[in-house]
């Protein structure tokens, strides 16, 4: 398939999130052990209803997505206590949660649409500062996008994250040279 046959947009349709719970928990209970097995083989996020859903489709199957959420507390207040104390004052805050791509769609242009998605989705609903809690597992990649550590690692030894968050500016700098390298 290619890049013209993917569609990228919010998550809008029941059999989506369907999709959206199995891509979760292949990612996030499977490969990232951060959740326990379940019988369903679906996991539904915590924050699932204020979660607004980036999604790359092929078809009319989901085969990445991105989670975008701007109600306190995040999962990272959460996990330090405030975060405001480590961010640049002044600027409004979203948390992505939720990366995942389908492992036969990781190399090339998932990734790319779905950092083009979150940077329109964000300019437009206003945000200018994005923090995430990233994997240990892909820090090189976060870093190559931009994102800055802050606090201490959160998670479990299984699954270590650190907390990291990037300006709009800084992101919007970074995007053009995510799609070059993507698209090689």
């Amino acid at each position: 398939m290619t890049s013209r046959q993917i569609r990228f947009r919010v998550a809008a349709e029941a059999p989506e999130f369907e999709q959206i719970f199995e891509l979760a928990y292949s990612t996030f209970v499977e490969e990232i052990p951060q959740h326990p097995p379940n019988a369903q083989r679906r996991h539904v996020d915590r924050f699932h209803e204020d979660n607004v859903y980036l999604i790359a489709l092929a078809g009319d199957v989901v085969v990445g997505m991105l989670a975008v959420r701007d109600r306190r507390p995040f999962s990272l207040d959460e996990k330090l206590g405030s975060v405001d104390a480590y961010l640049p004052p002044g600027r409004r805050v979203c948390e992505l949660r939720l990366l995942a791509v389908r492992p036969e769609w990781r190399r090339g242009f998932v990734f790319c649409g779905l950092v083009n998605l979150v940077l329109t989705h964000g300019r437009s609903r206003g945000f200018d500062l994005a923090i995430i809690s990233g994997t240990v597992r892909q820090a090189k990649l976060y870093r190559h996008l931009g994102f800055e550590p802050f606090g201490p690692t959160v998670g479990t030894s299984d699954a270590p994250f650190q907390p990291m968050f990037i300006t709009i500016e800084r992101f919007a700098r970074q995007a053009p040279a995510i799609a070059r390298a993507t698209s090689l």
